[in-house]
């Protein structure tokens, strides 16, 4: 046997090789899209995007990275538009670090309840500020992943009705300036202290109260040390499920609207999820023996509203849009 074989025989099987890597349209594998998120498997998020890749299985493998495993928190923006990640959920408060004008969306009582969150984001106006998102940081916003409504839960017995009732009751909130003017638009004293801290601090009493979505009380056990929750309801939280420009343009327009249709599903789901979830954790409380009760909510949503508006950070909100906002049923 001939061990020697001269050097275009090699180079003929190396071009055969070369040619047979490049497969037919119909063999190739579909694109991988990775996903990063904050949240863990356990939320009802996940089980969101697990039925999202689903339905766009046929033309995209997704993968998902949650638990901040792939990029820490608040750096994902950043990585979609460095074209480092091709889809995030990503916070508004993010979003507004660069967009100033967005943080009109993260201010108390913008939106009363996930439904009419979910009707801004489908809105001319919605589209305004998508639009700004879309020019401004090259990241396309496909729809709000609402994830709670936050509450506020105390442990002094006060009855409260209007923010005239929270004066002087130390309200624990996370550290930054946002969080503390959102403690203030509600009329309370806000107190910054870590979440991990915050049971502690409930049971020494170095805080009167904080604010959570209910699944936050439940997880953190805080209902073992208040008397209260007052359904304040003074901000409807939410991130942004998002793809970069990048991946959304390389899709022709059939699989663009098949996408964006499966994100919409998804998330209406989702929604739905978690409003029952909050309906049944408030029926919870109540029956542990906690007075769980709605406060004169225009109060609250006047009052927080005038805060804001007297702001620096409402001098950079488009003119207008939160009058059209209020406006929306």
């Amino acid at each position: 046997m001939n061990h020697f074989i001269d050097r275009r025989t090699l180079l003929g099987a190396g071009g055969a090789l070369a040619a047979g890597t490049i497969l037919p349209a119909w063999a190739q594998s579909p694109p991988t899209i990775r996903f990063a998120a904050v949240f863990s498997d356990k939320d009802i998020r996940a089980e969101m995007m697990n039925q999202f890749t689903k339905e766009v299985s046929a033309d995209f493998k997704v993968e998902m990275h949650l638990n901040s495993t792939l990029f820490r928190q608040g750096t994902e923006l950043v990585a979609l538009q460095r074209d480092n990640l091709e889809m995030g959920n990503i916070a508004p408060q993010d979003i507004s670090k660069q967009v100033p004008a967005w943080s009109l969306l993260t201010a108390a009582y913008v939106f009363r309840d996930a439904n009419h969150l979910n009707q801004f984001f489908a809105s001319e106006q919605g589209a305004q500020m998508k639009k700004m998102v879309e020019d401004q940081l090259k990241v396309k916003i496909l729809g709000p992943t609402f994830f709670g409504t936050r509450h506020v839960g105390l442990k002094p017995k006060k009855k409260v009705n209007t923010p005239a009732d929270l004066q002087g009751v130390k309200l624990r909130m996370p550290p930054g300036d946002a969080w503390q003017l959102l403690g203030r638009s509600i009329g309370a004293n806000p107190t910054p202290m870590a979440y991990a801290e915050t049971y502690t601090g409930l049971q020494t009493g170095s805080v009167d109260g904080q604010d959570n979505p209910l699944p936050n009380v439940q997880n953190m056990k805080f209902n073992e040390v208040m008397s209260q929750i007052v359904l304040t309801s003074h901000l409807v939280a939410y991130d942004l499920l998002t793809v970069n420009m990048k991946t959304w343009n390389a899709m022709n327009p059939q699989k663009q609207r098949a996408f964006q249709a499966a994100a919409d599903k998804a998330i209406a789901w989702s929604t739905a999820e978690h409003q029952k979830r909050e309906a049944e954790l408030a029926d919870s409380f109540r029956k542990g023996g906690l007075d769980v009760y709605v406060p004169n909510l225009n109060a609250f949503r006047d009052y927080a509203q005038k805060v804001y508006l007297a702001s620096d950070e409402a001098k950079v909100w488009p003119a207008g849009m939160l009058a059209q906002i209020n406006a929306m049923k």
